[in-house]
């Protein structure tokens, strides 16, 4: 067999990498010294590497099988990206503030879901038309809701990192409630497919859920037991991180794998799990190295790559346009509003619903599950990377502004306090 073609897959992979990381660094770099978030630098730069021929067609399916070869390998360690940045969110949770946000959390997570649903819902009445319940137009209106329930953390997490807010209260509830709201969201995803297509079953997601947390829960005790005997007896040992990053890529598969939940809850409920070691700051330090060097940029930069405007009209544009105002606006008023209800001061409630705005990977997971059962159709799929784009782009912006700008005095709230 000829190794030709491998090693030009190879040349090309090298190639592409390293063109990635270094745009992206350098954009990310410049970003940051204009007085932008570092994220939204290497997003842009992604959206520059497309114009690049062997980046065009990042994504999609190409002749050149070295190409597509190439780019799924990107697609990989993208994906190994954010499971990277949750993970290290994970280990710097602070677990006694996240019990304590746990029902305010959940709250917000459910009004970050419904509210996003019925408005989404509501806008694509207008642009398709009213049906009636039950039909299969009215469905896919439910749908273009659905995808709109998603939410990405991992751009928030960085955001959030980078100005050292994780561990406040209002870090720590958007973490914890865009964690919950994963789990509803595929819940919600999983009962609207299966009524649109007529078949049951959604009772099972529910079960599997379930099932997640307790199994969560047992392996974690005792994954915690023995990584706190192995570190009280080799403290700050450099297998402890690599025994660490296993664990975290093994939960990663067995949620998504065998509970249907995103694999960057398993991977954030295996940084729970090791944030009480004594050696939880020098376990996320080195997890940091990999990410900061490699992965994060690739997934970054990934987002932009991803997106395609091409065969946009004035139909298809206006739904978009649409599409991102909701999607954007819906989770501040979702989150934001039961906020301010909850005891957070307006401030802080503006934070919450901006930290919770973002949409990634788990929107176009949800997006592929309406192609693939025919909910929504192809062409729509660009309103959902371009929702992606605009709020992974505009959250790091907005969350800056709204943790350094300087507020009139306020009387602390209970949730500040």
């Amino acid at each position: 067999m000829n190794s030709l073609p491998s090693t030009e897959i190879i040349l090309q992979i090298l190639l592409s990498v390293g063109v990635i990381v270094i745009v992206a660094k350098y954009f990310g770099i410049l970003a940051r010294k204009i007085g932008i978030p570092e994220v939204a630098g290497m997003i842009v730069a992604g959206l520059l590497l497309r114009f690049i021929p062997w980046f065009h067609n990042y994504g999609g399916t190409d002749s050149n099988i070295i190409y597509n070869e190439a780019n799924q390998f990107i697609t990989y360690m993208s994906e190994i990206g954010v499971i990277l940045i949750m993970f290290s969110a994970g280990l710097s949770t602070n677990l006694k503030s996240l019990i304590k946000s746990g029902i305010k959390s959940t709250i917000i997570a459910c009004c970050g879901v419904f509210v996003p649903l019925i408005m989404g819902t509501i806008m694509s009445i207008f642009f398709f038309g009213w049906t009636g319940f039950g039909t299969l137009e009215f469905y896919k209106c439910l749908f273009i809701g659905t995808i709109l329930t998603a939410t990405s953390v991992s751009i928030t997490v960085a955001v959030l990192k980078e100005f050292g807010k994780i561990k406040t209260d209002v870090g720590q509830t958007i973490i914890s409630s865009a964690i919950i709201d994963d789990v509803i969201g595929i819940i919600v995803l999983t009962i609207v497919l299966g009524v649109s297509s007529g078949k049951g079953g959604y009772f099972t997601i529910i079960l599997k859920t379930v099932l997640f947390f307790v199994c969560a829960l047992v392996a974690g005790f005792i994954v915690y037991k023995l990584f706190r005997w192995y570190d009280n007896r080799h403290p700050r040992s450099h297998r402890i991180p690599i025994y660490a990053l296993g664990v975290a890529l093994i939960f990663a598969y067995c949620a998504e794998e065998f509970f249907g939940i995103a694999d960057i809850t398993g991977a954030y409920i295996a940084g729970i799990v090791l944030c009480n070691l004594h050696d939880a700051s020098y376990l996320e330090s080195k997890i940091d190295i990999n990410s900061y060097m490699f992965f994060s940029p690739v997934f970054f930069a990934g987002i932009g790559l991803k997106t395609n405007l091409s065969g946009m009209n004035m139909e298809l544009l206006g739904f978009a346009i649409a599409f991102v105002i909701i999607g954007c606006i819906s989770k501040i008023i979702g989150c934001g509003g039961i906020s301010r209800c909850l005891g957070f001061n307006w401030r802080e409630s503006y934070q919450v619903g901006l930290g919770m705005m973002v949409r990634g990977e788990v929107a176009l997971i949800v997006a592929s599950k309406g192609l693939s059962s025919g909910l929504i159709e192809p062409k729509y799929f660009t309103a959902v990377i371009l929702l992606i784009i605009v709020s992974s782009m505009l959250v790091p912006i907005l969350l800056k502004r709204a943790f350094t700008d300087k507020a009139p005095a306020e009387t602390p709230t209970p949730a500040a306090q």
